[in-house]
């Protein structure tokens, strides 16, 4: 699954960021949905938007909740079994996919978050900022 040299992307004010395009699949309904999530050092777990659980077939206040700490305070969020299909930024050949697993989906989050647990963990990731490029491969 090796992303050699790959290049940051440009996101608002100025910032590159490392960005993969993944598929979020719900594997009790079949529902799935093409999007982007950025790798986030900083997150310890991986998130997703709460207004995409409709979108794949999740009834959001179902799933297990909890609190958790955010760079913006407290907020709720609910665990749902999903499945994440990470694709090469460049090819859009699938590289890896992570198995039925727990993620939380988060009200007020804007993008996808590709955290340690579940997903970092499984990978060496180096990033050069300054000459704007990432690797990521699995350990």
């Amino acid at each position: 699954m090796p992303i050699r040299n790959c290049p940051l992307t440009l996101c608002g004010n100025g910032i590159y960021r490392p960005i993969l395009p993944i598929c979020i699949i719900n594997p009790h309904e079949g529902k799935q949905l093409f999007t982007y999530g950025i790798i986030d050092t900083g997150a310890d777990e991986c998130a997703i938007p709460a207004a995409m659980a409709d979108m794949l077939g999740h009834n959001l206040q179902s799933g297990k909740s909890k609190i958790i700490s955010t760079g913006n305070g407290e907020t709720i969020a609910f665990s749902h079994t999903t499945k994440f299909e990470i694709y090469h930024p460049v090819t859009n050949k699938l590289l890896y996919t992570l198995a039925d697993t727990p993620i939380d989906f988060m009200p007020n989050l804007p993008v996808v978050l590709l955290g340690v647990n579940n997903f970092l963990n499984n990978f060496v990731l180096h990033i050069n900022y300054p000459k704007k490029i990432f690797s990521i491969k699995t350990s």
